[in-house]
């Protein structure tokens, strides 16, 4: 098995860094790679050896953005595992804090798959997955919950959270995680007046 050098790896990394920095302050398409050539002081040699094609960094930086997103998804609800309430909560206060950090400019995978009208291209691949997964997750904690129809209420619940990505800093002001946290207590609320509603009319 082939070796891989250090120096290949620190390279790599760096050449991905400095993409990252540049996209998500500035849009994929605004950003060449003359650009993230300067910035990272990497030649234009040794960036198109690690990726063959923009399209290939584009995609390596959604799918560190992803790994990334999971990681602190994770850590969010790690402290309350095992109660799936407070773990809903936990997340939309991680999500809360998430938007309202200085410098904010909305989730990377919408960002960048709104840039591409092909459904075949790599971001919109990537996002889509990201996505399905994201709607996997919340329907996990949904149904621990006790929510009847917990599909339908993952789907609303994930529409709360890419809406709170696309806000451009409007719930800052007025405390990003309240609201979320407000507006999915009073769905499941709804949910569960709901349910038992329709419990007494079969009786």
């Amino acid at each position: 098995m082939k070796s891989v050098d250090a120096g290949d790896l620190d390279t790599a990394t760096r050449v991905l860094a400095t993409a990252a920095r540049l996209f998500y302050a500035h849009g994929v398409r605004a950003v060449g790679v003359e650009w993230i050539v300067a910035e990272s002081g990497v030649a234009k040699t040794s960036l198109y050896r690690h990726f063959h094609t923009k399209d290939d960094l584009i995609a390596a930086y959604l799918e560190r953005e992803d790994r990334e997103f999971w990681r602190q998804w994770d850590a969010a609800v790690d402290s309350v595992a095992g109660d799936p309430g407070r773990e809903l909560m936990a997340l939309l206060e991680w999500i809360g804090q998430r938007v309202s950090r200085e410098g904010y400019r909305g989730c990377p995978q919408i960002n960048v798959a709104a840039e591409f009208s092909d459904p075949d291209h790599p971001a919109r691949r990537i996002r889509a997955r990201h996505k399905a997964a994201m709607y996997e997750r919340l329907k996990a904690i949904v149904s621990r919950i006790g929510t009847r129809h917990p599909e339908e209420v993952a789907y609303q619940i994930a529409l709360l959270i890419d809406g709170a990505f696309t806000s451009d800093g409007r719930l800052v002001r007025i405390g990003a995680a309240r609201i979320l946290q407000s507006a999915v207590r009073a769905l499941l609320g709804t949910v569960h007046r709901g349910a038992r509603s329709a419990a007494k009319g079969r009786l």
